[in-house]
């Protein structure tokens, strides 16, 4: 939310994007769709919206992929580097960059190789310092936070952490199974 504001500082004109296949069930994309519109009414941000739900094409590209968040990122800046380079603008960034939770090194990387490829400059900033005052905001005007990814996946590891990790032991909290009371 404080991404927009800070790249208008910067003397850059800010048109916000929405593309997130990954984002499962529909319901979520739903709500994430809101929140979107919201955050660019609130900063006065021109907005474009590209709800595309189709959740077996994302899957099986996830599946398939030896890295999943590498497939997602790449399908995501893919299709927003070319947004870009046909709708005539000079350069794209990501809100992937803000969050201190998504693999910021992986992001620029695939950032850049698809500006490359669709002959768009990539405006890589290192956004993190903006995460908070992004949640603050958010939380003063009652925006809905999610509290994953977006990804099936996410969802799941979310709640059972990811397969092959144990999951850290919550003091007062009763193991994974344990039906004792």
């Amino acid at each position: 939310m404080a991404a927009g504001p800070a790249l208008r500082a910067q003397g850059h004109e800010v048109v916000a994007y929405f593309y997130n296949p990954n984002v499962q069930p529909y319901k979520e994309l739903e709500t994430r769709l809101g929140a979107f519109e919201r955050v660019c009414g609130a900063n006065d941000i021109p907005s474009i919206a590209e709800p595309v739900y189709e959740p077996e094409r994302w899957l099986k590209g996830a599946l398939d992929a030896e890295l999943r968040c590498e497939y997602c990122y790449r399908d995501r800046l893919e299709r927003t580097a070319k947004h870009a380079a046909l709708g005539g603008f000079d350069a794209f960034t990501t809100s992937l960059l803000v969050s201190p939770y998504q693999k910021h090194e992986l992001a620029r990387r695939i950032g850049k190789e698809e500006a490359d490829e669709m002959g768009v400059e990539f405006l890589y900033r290192d956004m993190r310092p903006e995460w908070k005052e992004s949640r603050r905001r958010t939380f003063e005007l009652g925006i809905y936070r999610q509290k994953y990814c977006g990804c099936i996946f996410s969802e799941r590891d979310r709640y059972l952490g990811e397969p092959g990790k144990e999951m850290p032991k919550v003091e007062g909290e009763r193991a994974q199974g344990d039906s004792s009371d």
